[in-house]
């Protein structure tokens, strides 16, 4: 039996926020999961880098509207404004290090300037929490990597009680 998770695409961008920049990493990413079985998108938004800001974005998708699946992406590296694992880090409940560490080392495969992303993955409640880099091409790589285990690691976030073993 097929489960449907609903996602939400997060974009921080201080630049895409005021218009300044097309966001192609949060388009793709709604295209990706718009044309997964077992996904549906239900928010998307492009909000500036700012802890405050996501902070309350994240918590308000999880708490109010009961996204199943959260993927950020922007704010991931070492500028300045960057603030978005710090953000995530505030909300969630557990870390599941082992997502972001997949999605680094599938990353460090095709560049070294893969050691310079800070992303991280977490729960809230019953919600999964990713953190992508922002450029597209860097986001793409990242979710790939990690994108088989999700809808077994939801299904057993929300209570799913098959042994990890069996496909769900």
């Amino acid at each position: 039996m097929m489960t449907e998770y609903t996602v939400g695409v997060l974009t921080l961008s201080d630049k895409g926020a005021r218009g300044e920049r097309e966001d192609t990493s949060g388009a793709m990413l709604k295209e990706l999961f718009s044309g997964l079985e077992g996904y549906t998108v239900v928010l998307y938004l492009v909000i500036a880098d700012n802890q405050s800001l996501i902070r309350t974005t994240l918590s308000r998708w999880v708490d109010e509207e009961n996204v199943d699946l959260i993927i950020t992406t922007g704010g991931t590296g070492v500028s300045p404004s960057d603030q978005t694992p710090e953000a995530t880090r505030t909300v969630i409940d557990r870390e599941v290090p082992g997502l972001s560490e997949a999605m680094r080392q599938a990353s460090l495969a095709k560049t070294v300037q893969a050691v310079w992303s800070r992303g991280i993955a977490g729960i809230r409640k019953e919600s999964l929490i990713i953190n992508l880099p922002g450029s597209e091409k860097a986001a793409r790589e990242n979710i790939e990597a990690v994108l088989p285990a999700l809808s077994h690691g939801l299904y057993k976030l929300k209570g799913g009680d098959a042994d990890c073993g069996v496909s769900v």
